[in-house]
């Protein structure tokens, strides 16, 4: 931790448990609270323990302890004796003692209830350091738990890696009652006159009966437009209180300190033989799914933690019928696993279409003159695409096929059922907001020669525009967060061989006095793009490119000027990978089967399948 600066030294040792960019955030907040908390005030010398000498001087004491310079002075200059002992500039030693061990203790007592949930708990986390720190630069024990917790649980008696994970985990939907307080106090033998607790939480803790007389720490969120900052009230039950305003780090800083702060959270694996091996995996639309093929033709929906501590969930999985070919799959927006499967010359949609009557699927007959949407799931193409839209109190499922044909599947009743292509030569699809946009190449012999289009379809309103680009259409959207509705949002598409254009700012697109914003990339020979790299804050190296390295096991984030950075290493070979559009998130599949999910933000797997065992 030498990076720390000099002013955070004092508490390296603590600070030094976080990563270096999360101890300079945690860091900056402690500065502004230990000196709002200040020094734990030592022992009066008049109180008890064993007398071991004398540490310095003092203006008040009993005439033994005089020094013997105010003695010459009584017999040479008696006047001024009397003087300096009237107005108390007489100097005495002052005696020191030892304190017996354990005889003083700082206690803390953390609210973990609806009103400290979030980032509330960023400013408990550094006032757990502060205070550690304060007791042991007093020569002082401190004790620390959760008020909500139950008061038979051996309370923490240090800020480590162990305690502040149980204490993340330590949550309650209910806010300190009486009962937990007084049961504390029991607990810790704290008394009627406790020397130096702490009550950490919101406001309505000080109005809890006897919590007057306790020193209190108030945490709460400023409510403002755009505002992201925490106000911090400090009221020491003997001094006047101060007002502290803590500036929040930025947003996948504050994820990672409330639930994984010393990045030593991994995926645990999961063990799956309940279906056969997988051949081809992407991502659902809103980005919170992993949508996986298996080679006995089944599907199966797989909902991704939030970070590498949360608890993987069971997928939703579905089972091919006879005589059924697998076409798509997605996951609708209203929830639900959907597929759609081609039997004869009728599609078939599976997942409760809303809107439709009930039954185990929704078919929608291939009219004449239209040929068969494209089946082919293989680990060197992306997964074929299905989702729905909400039109009318009913749901149209959208489709694209391996050709690249983008079709609509719509009609209430049975004999008003279409299956109609919306467009050709698609390259990229994504979902935004609810809007569908996508990328789309004229075909081989159209006069067109910069004949890439951006186009946009709701099932209400459509259109195309001209992106003023040539190249093969091969495009990947990117994420980017709080996109306002009608944006594209981030684009990269080759327009050239080995060349790369990352696009932003699409809205202007159809303005003739600007052009959006790019960025070209060439990524090294023999190397692999996978997608663009997610828009985070903090990110300095947008816009990115991720590439597969010629080992086929590492990515790397290239950016501008040839930049290079290791991203994280597969353990075997890849096969397949993806980005989401949705969500910052990276899957890959290696050729022994195993599954992985990787989270920009959390920089750690959130998911992991290992083929051979059971769930």
């Amino acid at each position: 931790m030498s990076a720390l600066p000099e002013a955070l030294r004092p508490w390296a040792a603590h600070l030094s448990l976080f990563p270096e960019d999360l101890a300079l955030s945690v860091g900056a907040h402690v500065a502004r609270l230990a000196a709002a908390l200040g020094p734990l005030r030592a022992r009066n010398e008049m109180e008890g323990g064993e007398l071991q000498g004398y540490d310095g001087l003092t203006r008040r004491g009993s005439p033994e302890r005089l020094l013997m310079s105010e003695w010459l002075m009584a017999l040479e200059a008696p006047d001024e004796f009397v003087r300096r002992a009237a107005f108390g500039e007489q100097a005495y030693l002052r005696p020191a003692y030892r304190q017996p061990q354990g005889g003083r203790r700082t206690v803390a007592l953390l609210d973990a209830g609806p009103d400290q949930f979030g980032s509330p708990r960023i400013a408990h986390l550094a006032l757990l350091v502060v205070l550690a720190r304060r007791a042991e630069a007093a020569g002082a024990g401190f004790s620390w738990a959760v008020l909500q917790s139950s008061p038979q649980t051996v309370p923490f008696s240090s800020v480590d890696a162990a305690a502040i994970g149980r204490w993340l985990k330590a949550v309650s939907a209910e806010p300190p009652t009486q009962a937990q307080l007084s049961g504390w106090f029991e607990a810790l033998e704290l008394g009627h006159a406790p020397d130096d607790v702490w009550l950490v939480g919101g406001a309505r803790l000080s109005r809890l009966p006897g919590t007057e007389r306790l020193s209190r720490v108030a945490v709460d969120e400023v409510v403002a437009p755009g505002a992201r900052r925490l106000s911090v009230e400090v009221r020491p039950a003997s001094r006047p209180s101060r007002q502290v305003v803590l500036e929040l780090p930025p947003a996948p800083q504050c994820v990672r300190l409330l639930r994984d702060p010393f990045g030593t959270a991994v995926a645990a694996p999961v063990l799956d033989s309940s279906a056969s091996a997988v051949r081809a995996l992407g991502f659902s639309a809103d980005g919170l799914r992993l949508l996986l093929a298996h080679n006995d033709g089944s599907v199966a929906a797989q909902a991704l933690p939030q970070s590498p501590r949360a608890t993987t969930p069971r997928p939703k999985r579905f089972h091919l019928v006879r005589d059924e070919a697998l076409l798509a799959v997605g996951w609708r927006r209203s929830g639900g696993l959907i597929a759609v499967t081609l039997c004869g010359r009728t599609l078939r949609v599976y997942g409760s279409l809303k809107g439709y009557h009930k039954g185990r699927f929704v078919p929608f007959p291939l009219p004449e003159g239209i040929a068969p949407p494209r089946m082919q799931w293989s680990p060197e193409e992306r997964p074929l695409q299905a989702m729905t839209q909400s039109h009318m109190g009913r749901e149209i499922v959208v489709l694209l096929d391996a050709a690249g044909v983008l079709y609509r599947l719509d009609g209430r009743e049975s004999a008003d059922r279409s299956v109609l292509p919306i467009a050709q030569g698609v390259t990229a699809l994504a979902e935004r907001n609810g809007s569908l946009f996508y990328v789309a190449r004229h075909p081989p012999d159209s006069a067109d020669e910069d004949g890439l289009q951006l186009g946009f379809w709701t099932p209400a309103k459509s259109w195309q525009r001209p992106m003023q680009m040539g190249g093969d259409g091969a495009a990947y959207f990117g994420h980017k967060k709080d996109m306002a509705d009608g944006e594209a949002g981030p684009l990269m598409v080759r327009h050239q061989s080995v060349h790369w254009r990352v696009l932003y700012d699409l809205r202007y697109l159809d303005q003739e006095h600007r052009s959006p914003r790019s960025t070209d990339l060439s990524p090294p020979p023999r190397t692999w793009v996978v997608g663009l790299a997610p828009w985070l804050p903090g990110m300095v190296s947008w816009p990115g490119l991720v590439v597969l390295g010629q080992d086929q096991r590492g990515f790397s984030l290239l950016a501008q000027k040839g930049i290079a950075e290791r991203l994280v290493d597969a353990p075997a070979r890849v096969v397949t990978a993806t980005l989401s559009h949705s969500q910052p998130l990276l899957a890959w599949l290696t050729e022994t089967g195993e599954v992985g999910v990787w989270s920009f933000q959390h920089r750690a797997l959130v998911f992991r399948s290992v083929p051979g065992g059971k769930r």
